[in-house]
């Protein structure tokens, strides 16, 4: 919704929709906390740990800045996987500008290639960031920019470390540069239009992956069945199921004498009680959604 509020001027002020897009694992989740200065989007080690658009708001004095966080792109096989790949690539339609995220100490030629095809047809800015730069020589970052710099016509090229926060005003200096002029979007306050529901079922995912190995974190989907406050904000009660997709997993996630699901339940309220500002009661089920994510049906039903 276009605040009407706002004293800006649509010739004074810039605002847009920018897609971070990149393959797995890249930093596009890290990059976004980092630009927001808040946690919104989930990170692990583990790639597409990020299943859905991701949406935060950066204001500047002279401009707004809205950031979609999307799925890594890879090649998907399962029902899943291919929503989760359709979901980063139709965010690259919605956006004014194009932010393509790569990992300069570990490349993906497959999703890359992937994305730079999409490029072909984009007729929008497009801006590149190499990402993780402290994990590289500076010789070998000069001929990965000039490598690049001849793959596509990007209206910058931005060597940043989202982790360290390196270079990551100018980034977001090129992508002011690049928006059009027009009136803000979203009140000042505003960092997310995410309901606080959906951030907790993905902070609650977000320990699932830490704290679980194997095909765990991919088997896992988390719904929040009851969101209360009580005593005018100060408490928070929250029930939320977490989704399995057979008996074993099930198991392996509850952990001897219930130890892992203590241990899941513990991390997920601290984070939780750090972004809501208040006490959280916590209460985690585990249920068995057989084989939900290769089941359309089931996986509508769980938000993907």
């Amino acid at each position: 919704m276009v605040n009407k509020d706002s004293n800006k001027s649509v010739t004074d002020f810039k605002s847009g929709f920018v897609a971070i897009v990149g393959a797995p694992n890249v930093g596009k989740s890290t990059l976004l906390n980092r630009l927001l200065g808040e946690k919104i989007s989930i990170t692990s080690r583990k790639p597409q740990t990020t299943r859905n658009r991701i949406l935060g708001v950066v204001h500047r004095p002279a401009a707004q800045i809205i950031f979609m966080d999307t799925p890594g792109v890879h090649k998907a096989k399962n029902p899943l996987n291919i929503k989760i790949v359709e979901t980063a690539l139709s965010t690259m339609g919605d956006a004014d500008i194009i932010l393509i995220l790569i990992d300069v100490a570990k490349p993906d030629p497959v999703s890359e290639g992937v994305i730079v095809k999409k490029l072909q047809a984009a007729n929008r800015p497009v801006i590149l960031a190499l990402n993780k730069i402290d994990l590289i020589r500076k010789d070998a970052l000069l001929s990965i920019i000039d490598r690049w710099a001849a793959v596509y016509p990007f209206e910058a090229v931005v060597p940043i470390s989202a982790t360290e926060g390196t270079q990551v005003d100018a980034l977001i200096a090129s992508m002011e540069n690049a928006l059009t002029a027009g009136p803000p979007f979203f009140a000042q306050d505003t960092l997310t239009d995410l309901s606080e529901r959906f951030i907790a079922a993905e902070i609650i995912r977000e320990k699932i992956f830490r704290l679980t190995g194997e095909e765990i974190p991919y088997s896992t989907a988390v719904t929040v069945d009851l969101f209360k406050e009580e005593k005018a904000g100060a408490l928070i009660k929250i029930q939320a199921s977490i989704h399995m997709e057979r008996s074993s997993q099930k198991g392996i996630v509850i952990g001897k004498k219930g130890a892992k699901l203590k241990q899941i339940g513990k991390a997920s309220r601290e984070d939780l009680e750090r972004f809501l500002g208040a006490k959280v009661y916590l209460k985690l089920f585990v249920r068995v959604q057989k084989n939900w994510s290769k089941d359309t049906k089931a996986l509508k039903r769980l938000g993907y």
